[in-house]
């Protein structure tokens, strides 16, 4: 069934295998994890437990409540492509009513866990990257403008910044670099996927960037992006935030983004479009654990620092 819609007979019974493919958790996973690099880096020390633990808890629940509620809304589409046909709705596998309680479960122990045990400010914000992942992009711009992954992945960018504040209670400078830099990295990492999946958005009637303005505009896109997005991976360095050794990484993971985004340029069709995809995956990765590994070196070798 393309809903997941119960018929009448049907019995209601799903594995917590479902609930736990809804929640998207190699993406939690890579969320927490920028998260827990936000926590890290905004102290010089260690990280006092309570704020990191609850915040890495309350973060990772609010993610996966987005993820229920893009599921939740993204039924028909989600039908209509292949690489998400299998998903629980698509299979028959859930129902609205089900996930919707599972998502407010979610929500709610999120909100409750960072306002009761973190701060207000980090409950406060992640409600607000929640509400613009999953209304503002799910609902509204992923429908509606080939910019979509542009503007909606300033909410996607959120999970360093709410570390940060998860420990330090304020937004600081340096906090909105960790956010600007994942918010340039979306839309090169997510545009080779669209190329390479540029059908099946289009059967589903998405706008997407290949869909409304061709391969070849997305691809200039691509390129531009990469350069930004090496601009943008040095100002840590720029503002002493970082070392040389972050400084040197940003340098050869950025180069190697470029490289792939030429490629990409170069080639015909959707031809080295999942490679360029795969890499921008191990680049943010990459350069994510940089920081934390020059931010410990910075701490015991101070002439490393910039």
């Amino acid at each position: 069934m393309a809903t997941g819609e119960l018929t009448l007979g049907e019995t209601s019974s799903y594995s917590w295998n479902d609930y736990y493919e809804m929640a998207k958790p190699k993406v939690v996973l890579l969320i927490a994890f920028t998260a827990l690099v936000g926590m890290l880096l905004s102290t010089q020390g260690m990280a006092p437990w309570q704020p990191l633990l609850f915040g890495l808890i309350g973060i990772s629940l609010a993610a996966a409540c987005g993820a229920v509620v893009n599921h939740i809304i993204d039924q028909r589409i989600d039908a209509l492509m292949d690489r998400t046909n299998l998903r629980p709705f698509p299979s028959g596998h859930m129902d609205t009513s089900h996930a919707i309680g599972f998502a407010l479960l979610l929500g709610v122990v999120s909100m409750l866990t960072l306002y009761l045990l973190v701060n207000p400010l980090t409950a406060l914000l992640t409600f607000s990257a929640l509400i613009g992942y999953a209304v503002i992009y799910t609902l509204y711009l992923k429908r509606s403008t080939p910019q979509n992954i542009v503007w909606g992945g300033l909410a996607g960018a959120a999970p360093p910044l709410l570390g940060w504040v998860a420990i330090t209670g304020e937004v600081t400078t340096e906090a909105f670099l960790l956010l600007l830099i994942i918010f340039v990295w979306t839309p090169p990492h997510f545009w080779p996927l669209a190329i390479h999946r540029r059908e099946e958005y289009a059967r589903a009637n998405v706008p997407m960037l290949p869909v409304t303005h061709g391969n070849d505009f997305t691809k200039q896109q691509v390129l531009i992006y990469a350069v930004m997005l090496l601009a943008v991976s040095l100002l840590p360095f720029i503002i002493h935030m970082s070392g040389y050794l972050y400084l040197s990484g940003a340098l050869l993971l950025g180069g190697g983004f470029i490289y792939h985004a030429v490629r990409l340029l170069c080639s015909e069709g959707k031809q080295h479009a999942m490679k360029t995809f795969g890499y921008s995956i191990f680049y943010l990765s990459l350069l994510f654990t940089l920081l934390l590994a020059d931010h410990y070196l910075v701490m015991l070798l101070p002439g490393m620092a910039g």
